[in-house]
């Protein structure tokens, strides 16, 4: 494989964004990056970054050029990696970035050690724009000059995707630990939102793509007018009047239902109130009721105590009365 054969696409994994993120929830203090081996396999120009693992990584915040990489300890993790599943070669690094460093050049030197042409892979585990895919996939390739020649980091198109087992896992795995604060339907809106920007996003790109073809900027592309027509093919006319009004009953059913479900949540608020009360009346009265009978037993042992005292003051009233005679 030669030095400059990049890739055509490059496709991540999700089993490598959950260990990705994982390391760095585990590792990571403040801004610090942490860095990883990517193994997979490249068919043709498309490369599949199936796994991942951690790898020990320091470097200077003051001082770029000084870091550490520990490839003995990659070197045996790849060896115990090779004994599970020995289709899966050392294809490239990553790191959580969210940029291209100073020092990453260097360190992608050390992996082209283990693998001809090192795919280097940014994923953001923070990321701004929820519609965008966290991934950034680069290869260095060199820049020959009149005085030197250096590499230079080149950016191939990245994506996500799964295998069928994978899709599976993956969907368990966000079942099990899905926010059990957020309900289901203010998760199902925040998709429905989510959705709507990422269309908006992808009208605002074509609508700039025909203004620019319309303009002469962009060359005419056939293959691209005719997959726009197909998308618009298959939007439903809303013009129609069927249409409109099917899509007015179903909403004034949707609301008819949210309404309904609003009074009866009303409703039984009330009467968890209405419960409420009388049961702290209830108990306000049994506790009225039980501080009377103490006052009531203390009251008697009070009167009690003092019948002994004004016997025994009367019989000595009466010994006295006897002595004087």
């Amino acid at each position: 494989m030669a030095s400059f054969d990049v890739p055509e696409k490059v496709v991540v994994h999700p089993l490598v964004l959950l260990s990705a993120v994982d390391h760095f929830s585990r590792v990571s203090k403040s801004n610090k990056r942490v860095v990883g081996v990517l193994l997979g396999k490249r068919t043709g120009n498309q490369v599949d970054i199936l796994n991942s693992y951690a790898v020990p990584f320091e470097e200077d915040k003051k001082n770029p050029k000084i870091w550490f990489f520990d490839h003995n300890y990659h070197e045996n993790m790849f060896s115990m990696f090779k004994k599970v599943n020995a289709r899966e070669k050392v294809i490239g690094w990553y790191s959580t970035g969210p940029k291209i460093r100073q020092a990453d050049i260097e360190i992608n030197e050390v992996i082209r050690r283990y693998t001809s042409q090192p795919i280097f892979c940014i994923i953001d585990v923070n990321p701004k724009d929820d519609l965008e895919i966290p991934t950034q996939a680069y290869v260095a390739v060199p820049d020959i000059s009149d005085t030197k020649t250096q590499q230079n980091f080149v950016h191939v198109p990245s994506e996500i995707g799964a295998l069928e087992a994978e899709e599976v896992g993956v969907e368990h795995l966000l079942r099990d630990i899905r926010d059990t604060t957020v309900s289901t339907l203010s998760d199902h809106v925040n998709q429905k939102i989510a959705s709507l920007k990422g269309l908006k996003k992808r009208m605002d790109t074509m609508a700039d793509y025909l203004k620019k073809v319309a303009a002469g900027k962009l060359p005419l592309n056939h293959q691209i007018i005719y997959n726009l027509q197909d998308i618009f093919n298959l939007c439903p006319n809303l013009q129609v009047k069927e249409l409109v009004s099917a899509l007015k009953v179903n909403t004034n059913d949707n609301m008819l239902v949210i309404y309904i479900a609003s009074l009866i949540r009303s409703i039984i608020a009330l009467h968890n109130l209405i419960n409420n009360k009388l049961k702290n009346e209830a108990l306000e009265k049994a506790k009225r009721l039980k501080d009377e009978k103490k006052d009531l037993a203390k009251d008697k042992k009070d009167e009690a105590e003092k019948q002994p005292e004004s016997k025994a003051e009367k019989d000595a009233e009466g010994k006295d009365a006897a002595a004087s005679k």
